[in-house]
């Protein structure tokens, strides 16, 4: 049992480990922890997405977000983060891994501004959330960034495939 528990610890400390972690949370658990890294792990992250992104291919698929209403906003994230099989899903898909990664910094963003649907100021994240976020704020920058895009890449659909 103290095996198990140490082997969990380190693993929980690596790349691989934070990422198996997120991958184990539920779709609105994602979702928020995706907003709070942005946020909590702040400036770190955001030099990082929009500087290697090519974002003249996410353009139309953030001005989809901004025409929606906040509920199909909601909904939108969600397909995206469940690969479900949607226009917007499938939009995302084809974006490449730095670009994924600057769509969901800017959608942050957009958040704060209210262009997207904000999350509630009351809002915290669950138990296993703030577990991963711990994970991932005790990696180094360059793994923290590595976790954040094998996170991102792994949402959407890429109809190509």
């Amino acid at each position: 049992m103290a095996y198990t528990t140490i082997n969990t610890q380190i693993f929980s400390n690596t790349v691989e480990g934070v990422t198996a972690q997120f991958q184990r949370l539920g779709t609105d658990q994602k979702l928020g922890l995706l907003w709070v890294a942005y946020t909590e792990l702040g400036k770190s992250l955001t030099i990082a997405a929009p500087g290697a992104a090519r974002l003249q291919f996410a353009q139309g698929l953030l001005e989809q977000f901004k025409a929606m209403s906040y509920p199909e906003q909601m909904q939108a994230m969600r397909d995206i983060a469940n690969k479900a099989n949607t226009p917007i899903s499938r939009s995302y898909g084809v974006l490449t891994k730095n670009t994924k990664l600057a769509v969901w910094y800017i959608l942050a963003e957009l958040m704060v501004e209210g262009a997207v649907i904000p999350v509630p100021e009351y809002y915290q994240l669950d138990k296993d959330a703030r577990q991963v976020l711990n994970s991932l704020t005790r990696l180094e920058f360059n793994q923290q960034i590595t976790v954040m895009r094998n996170i991102v890449v792994d949402m959407g659909i890429d109809p190509l495939l």
